[in-house]
């Protein structure tokens, strides 16, 4: 029997991709990437946003189409009433048990093609989400916030390890809620950091607040956690904040930044903003764009405010226009990308270290979040999942360009 998977959204669903693509493997399924050659397709959807749920439903409602007999099985943030029964029988589906998990991963050694085809692991150690703003319908489909065990976290990152990746990417609905047998999320990465020198780990987004802040601290103690802070604030307007139902401030946020700034020069800060939100006014606005002003932003996702179905914002007075919603993020998007180039430039004359992703162009990312492109090779030509150090010589864009050294 053969399985196919397509995995739309953020870290949180390609890493429960990665643990159900497993869970098949394990159970004798083989893997394919063609629709045509699948007995079954599990299409793991999201409805962050409008446009990534119409995505998702699209690439559903064509492959439906195309082969009407084929067994599709959607899953992950994705709910349509319309088609209740794709929702159905997950029982093959079903993600491992952890110590399940940490087995097929010390598996991918032999396997790393179909079992675990990333060159970075992707490690779920938190899942739901208790902190109910008005404008999202994440916690719909993933519930209050829950963590794996401290210990069950570190043996699965260990079977990575063992495996050959070089790094593990931490991912959870709500990192910042993390909180297993007495331990915390800054607890959690700096244990992760210590289980091998050789794998740095990466924090997923994690949102403004006082786990926020004692983790900049675990980030500056210890090395092998990248130098990589992406805070979702979604807006720099304390009344859109507030409005919103948002559990932090600006004030908040801008203490982040600065502290991390400050113990940790030229690490990455990224962020999440949206723009249009119901009351948005342009003073609004332009505190979000103000963001920028303060501090440098090396990396940004910005999307226009969608309403979705069943959340409080849905019915709030005040709706911005569509085509203002879209102004507002063309015109942050532009301002992000020049600071994103700026920051690059930073690193000319200087050292990185990425996790090759593509073995024929040797390129990946680096610790701060940038792509990486070596040229020249002063080593033998490095292996997918190998960990490189890089001199880089130039900038294109806010890629990095340089040559492969001895680490």
């Amino acid at each position: 029997m053969k399985v196919c998977f397509e995995t739309f959204g953020c870290r949180l669903n390609r890493a429960e991709a990665l643990e159900m693509q497993a869970a098949f493997v394990e159970r004798g399924w083989e893997v394919t990437s063609s629709h045509a050659d699948a007995d079954m397709v599990v299409v793991r959807g999201c409805s962050v946003t409008a446009r990534a749920e119409s995505d998702s439903l699209k690439l559903i409602e064509h492959i439906r189409e195309k082969y009407p007999l084929k067994r599709i099985v959607a899953t992950g943030c994705l709910y349509d009433k319309r088609n209740e029964h794709w929702l159905r029988d997950l029982s093959l589906a079903r993600p491992p048990s952890p110590a399940v998990a940490a087995r097929i991963a010390a598996r991918a050694k032999t396997s790393s093609e179909t079992a675990a085809p990333t060159a970075r692991a992707y490690l779920k150690v938190q899942d739901g989400c208790s902190m109910g703003c008005a404008f999202c319908i994440v916690p719909q489909f993933r519930g209050k916030a829950r963590s794996e065990h401290f210990q069950d976290c570190l043996d699965k990152a260990k079977a990575f390890i063992d495996s050959g990746y070089h790094e593990i990417v931490v991912t959870g609905c709500n990192l910042s809620m993390y909180h297993a047998d007495g331990k915390g999320l800054s607890d959690l990465a700096v244990a992760l950091a210590e289980l091998d020198p050789g794998c740095r780990i990466r924090l997923s987004s994690v949102e403004p607040g006082q786990a926020a802040l004692s983790l900049v601290d675990a980030m500056a103690a210890t090395p092998g956690i990248c130098r990589f802070l992406h805070l979702p604030v979604q807006s720099a307007s304390a009344m859109m904040l507030s409005f919103m139902r948002r559990p932090y401030t600006m004030k908040l946020v801008d203490e982040i930044m600065a502290k991390a700034a400050r113990l940790m020069p030229g690490i990455a800060i990224g962020c999440d903003l949206m723009t249009g939100f119901p009351g948005e006014t342009e003073l609004d606005f332009l505190a979000t764009k103000f963001l920028f002003d303060r501090h440098l932003i090396a990396k940004a996702h910005i999307f226009p405010y969608s309403e979705r179905p069943g959340t409080l914002a849905e019915h709030f007075p005040g709706v911005i226009s569509r085509s203002i919603r879209k102004e507002r993020a063309h015109e942050l998007a532009k301002i992000a990308d020049a600071e994103r180039t700026r920051y690059a430039k930073r690193f000319i004359g200087k050292d990185v270290e990425f996790v090759v992703e593509d073995e024929e162009q040797c390129s990946g990312w680096s610790s701060e979040y940038l792509w990486c492109v070596a040229t020249s090779m002063a080593i033998a030509r490095p292996k997918r999942r190998e960990l490189v150090k890089m001199h880089v010589l130039e900038t294109q864009g806010h890629m990095l360009i340089g040559r492969a050294e001895r680490r």
